[in-house]
């Protein structure tokens, strides 16, 4: 069994360790706030909890599982002896490279580098290193211990062995993973965020309001939520960041974003984690709200 290290403690992050965890890897879990990573083993344990009351884990599970992690404020210190790193920082472009930077030093020189990247290009992460070959994305969906999708993004200079790995690997965590190259957006974001884009659009010019867009889709076209409702999941912040990607890297003005998607990132509205997005999110239940602004 190998060791892994993910590089924070976020929503995605918490989740990639756990699942990891849960599956027989020590995992290192890193990130520069001892709070953050707290808070992160605190969510892991109750989505472990949620599992037990299931019944589809023991409580013995879940001890063994909590007991596989450490985590680590140091970079240097958590990633020395692994033999897997997962990045899943913010998705910034910069931070990124910065980060891949540092493990490159840090790492021993045999370890893979994947990044759970949903759109930034594994060919331009991978230059900032010397082991281009071992660089690889690693896309893993939302929630992580629920989702069994896994994109495996190749950049140009990932070596065949590798991605094989990252392949077989993605199977031991019971998950199936899917092969895609470095383009911008690679496959899911590619197709999913022109969707939620105009799905914006079309509440910007009026076609319709929150709730009958999203009740098209849902009902028409068997989606289980709305793009709307799952922009908001996102974060419309990173809705935004994914939409520039594909702007900036195709250079066709259909991936523009909607000014209205700008304008509410802009003003702070990102959705579940500020909130306030298309719905309201500080009511205290389960139903769907629709923001103020955009009541008819």
């Amino acid at each position: 069994m190998i060791n892994v290290a993910v590089i924070g403690s976020g929503t995605m992050g918490n989740g990639i360790a756990h699942v990891f965890a849960q599956h027989g890897f020590p995992v290192a879990l890193i990130d520069i706030s001892q709070p953050a990573l707290d808070k992160a083993l605190g969510t892991i344990a109750k989505n472990l909890d949620r599992q037990v009351a299931k019944g589809s884990i023991t409580e013995e599970d879940k001890t063994a599982t909590i007991g596989r992690i450490q985590t680590y404020t140091s970079v240097a210190e958590g990633v020395n002896n692994v033999q897997l790193v997962v990045e899943a920082a913010t998705e910034n472009v910069d931070l990124k490279l910065n980060i891949f930077r540092e493990l490159d030093l840090h790492a021993p020189q045999d370890a893979i580098l994947a990044s759970n990247t949903s759109s930034i290009s594994i060919t331009k992460i991978a230059a900032v290193t010397k082991r281009a070959d071992k660089v690889i994305g690693m896309h893993f969906m939302n929630p992580v211990p629920v989702m069994k999708l896994v994109e495996v993004i190749r950049g140009y200079a990932t070596s065949d062995e590798v991605t094989a790995r990252i392949m077989d690997l993605s199977r031991q965590l019971s998950k199936t993973p899917t092969e895609v190259n470095d383009y911008p957006g690679f496959v899911a974001n590619r197709i999913l965020m022109p969707m939620i884009n105009e799905a914006i659009i079309s509440l910007h010019e009026g076609v319709a309001g929150v709730e009958e867009i999203d009740t098209v889709m849902k009902l028409g076209m068997a989606h289980p939520m709305g793009p709307l409702q799952l922009a908001d999941f996102i974060g419309l912040d990173v809705c935004l960041a994914i939409m520039r990607v594909l702007h900036d890297g195709l250079g066709n003005p259909k991936y523009a974003p909607c000014p209205l998607l700008v304008n509410m990132v802009m003003a702070g509205r990102l959705g579940v984690k500020s909130g306030e997005g298309f719905y309201s999110w500080g009511h205290g239940t389960k139903d769907l709200v629709v923001a103020e602004r955009f009541l008819k």
